[in-house]
């Protein structure tokens, strides 16, 4: 029976996990997009950025996820690293609203209004456009059918009659400070060990309810869990990039610093909090009796859910004043790379840090396409100067430079496409499986414009290796006219990508690539009665026109790239 029960306690905190879990990415389904344009609007200053990370993470139930976005938005230039932990502040408030919905699952027996709940969710999850709101009540009903299942295996285990249990407790002083740090210490581990600090919440909810462990104690652990659950994230943003484990660090020392303040004045901080709940610390099952030590134990789940909410709202008071000071902390101690090869291959935004939501995921893969699109125009770039660079050896370098510049655009399309098929396995959205498919689209043409670019380059070299004749000055003039206009459309490229498309005049691109075609035909033209008037080589004017034709087809990749980010469908060629 024993081993029943604990079958039946794993099997509700796994049913809990699962329900938090489902509950926050239907949320952000349901408000991703809105939810990002939020938290790149309201960040003004650091009280308007720690209410956004409130209302986020209260709204999709999730303080990674709050993190995760704010990140991106660190990385894009977005939001300041300063902005980025006053969000992370209001991230911290904003998940404790987790720990009373948990409390009120406690408090009752929540699991009879959980089946007319499955049963709406099943209904709504077969309308179309009603299915994320009953994703999110399977969500929401699994966690409470957690709660519920956790709460009455708690009540059948009879923990508090349980001698070896009421023992193992009562071996620790409950006055001593040294027992306040080591269930501080256990709270830790056991959220670094579960990967949850509302399932270590759950467990203490269970113990503290049952009259087994004294609130001090109870309190201590849920000290534990906000440590353990910023070494986690300290440990994903390891293999991260620079900004991504600055905003953990930062996170970690929010936590750490609240724990070390509240240690010293540990005892009347919680006898506050339970005088706010109305719950009585110093009752004993002697003097009350067994009803009413229950009654009193009952509220308990109440008092580490206000704990938990006090104890936030107060160090972000303390700490929302010293944000300039926190930023040079960390950028001290995590020190910035010197991106002295700046044309080293990596991956910019798309880490393998934080555990991130398939919504997130995309927002992440499209700063990496924006990196990419403006590598691509970087290369071409070099292509122009490389066209005019008379130094043999500046040649030499600037041509190798373009030879790693198209290994990067190929690993650049690898790594995003396989990134994007890790996501599709995920269930999606069909807005977000269309966007998947319109950027494997967008970073298949992104690597045609590389391979354009690098085509030329060697043609350019073959003529200098050639030692063969100089093109004209004329020849030069309509190359740097059809490049200039070839790089007018990778800007209007490059504008569409780092703006909204909402915004972006289409008509820009399309002109500029008739323009192309038109200036394409008719220096084909051209090209046949000069060489027939002999005022250059027939190879020196396979050569030119290689160049030109070159230019014109990098073009028909930009619009390419343009239409799929556009949503439109690619035109026969």
């Amino acid at each position: 029976m024993s081993y029943w029960i604990i079958f039946k306690l794993l099997g509700a905190l796994a049913l809990l996990m699962f329900g938090m879990k489902s509950m926050s990415e239907s949320l952000q389904k349901m408000a991703g997009p809105q939810l990002r344009h939020v938290l790149g609007a309201m960040t003004t200053n650091r009280f308007t950025g720690m209410l956004t990370g409130m209302l986020v993470t209260a709204s999709v139930q999730s303080s990674t996820a709050t993190t995760v976005m704010t990140v991106s938005f660190v990385n894009a230039g977005l939001l300041t690293l300063a902005q980025a932990i006053s969000v992370i502040m209001g991230a911290n408030i904003g998940t404790t609203l987790t720990a009373w919905i948990m409390s009120a699952g406690f408090s009752f027996n929540i699991t009879d209004f959980v089946w007319p709940a499955f049963f709406l969710a099943i209904i709504l999850i077969y309308y179309k456009k009603k299915r994320y709101i009953g994703d999110f009540l399977f969500g929401i009903s699994f966690m409470f059918l957690g709660l519920g299942t956790l709460r009455q295996t708690g009540i059948d285990m009879h923990l508090g009659e349980q001698q070896a249990v009421l023992d193992f407790f009562s071996s620790f002083d409950p006055n001593s400070f040294g027992t306040t740090l080591i269930f501080l210490l256990l709270g830790g581990v056991l959220t670094f060990c579960v990967q949850s600090s509302a399932a270590v919440m759950a467990i203490t909810m269970i113990l503290c309810s049952s009259g087994v462990l004294p609130i001090y104690q109870g309190i201590a652990l849920v000290m534990g869990e906000n440590i353990g659950t910023t070494v986690t994230s300290n440990l994903a943003a390891m293999s991260a990039n620079t900004q991504a484990r600055r905003a953990a660090l930062a996170h970690m020392f929010f936590n750490v610093f609240g724990v070390v303040w509240i240690l010293f004045v540990f005892r009347p901080f919680v006898n506050m909090v339970c005088q706010m709940v109305g719950y009585d610390a110093d009752l004993t099952k002697e003097a009350a009796g067994h009803e009413a030590f229950i009654a009193n134990a009952a509220k308990l789940s109440f008092v580490l859910a206000a704990f938990h909410t006090c104890f936030n709202v107060v160090n972000t008071f303390i700490l929302i004043w010293f944000i300039p000071q926190i930023e040079r902390f960390v950028c001290w101690v995590i020190k910035g790379k010197k991106d002295a090869e700046e044309e080293d291959f990596r991956l910019h935004f798309i880490t393998a840090g934080f555990m991130k939501t398939p919504e997130l995921s995309v927002l992440e893969a499209q700063k990496e396409i924006q990196h990419f699109s403006e590598r691509m125009q970087r290369m071409f770039g070099m292509v122009r100067e490389l066209l005019t660079e008379k130094d043999q050896s500046k040649f030499t370098k600037l041509f190798e430079r373009i030879e790693k510049y198209e290994g990067i655009s190929d690993n650049m399309e690898i790594e995003i496409a396989k990134y994007l098929e890790s996501v599709s396995d995920a269930h999606l959205s069909d807005d977000t499986k269309g966007k998947i498919r319109a950027m494997l689209r967008e970073i298949s043409e992104l690597e045609s414009i590389g391979d354009a670019c690098y085509n030329m380059a060697r043609t350019i070299n073959r003529k200098v290796q050639g030692q063969q004749e100089h093109f004209t000055d004329e020849q030069y003039n309509h190359m740097h006219q059809m490049m200039q206009l070839t790089d007018d459309s990778l800007t209007q490229m490059n504008v569409l990508m780092n703006g909204r498309k909402e915004l972006f005049d289409l008509n820009k691109s399309f002109n500029i690539e008739n323009e192309i075609n038109n200036f394409r035909n008719q220096l084909k033209a051209q090209n046949i009665n000069d060489i027939n008037n002999h005022l250059y080589t027939y190879g020196v004017g396979t050569i030119y026109m290689d160049l030109i034709n070159e230019c014109e087809k990098l073009g028909d990749y930009v619009v390419n790239v343009v239409e799929a980010r556009m949503g439109q469908r690619q035109k026969d060629a």
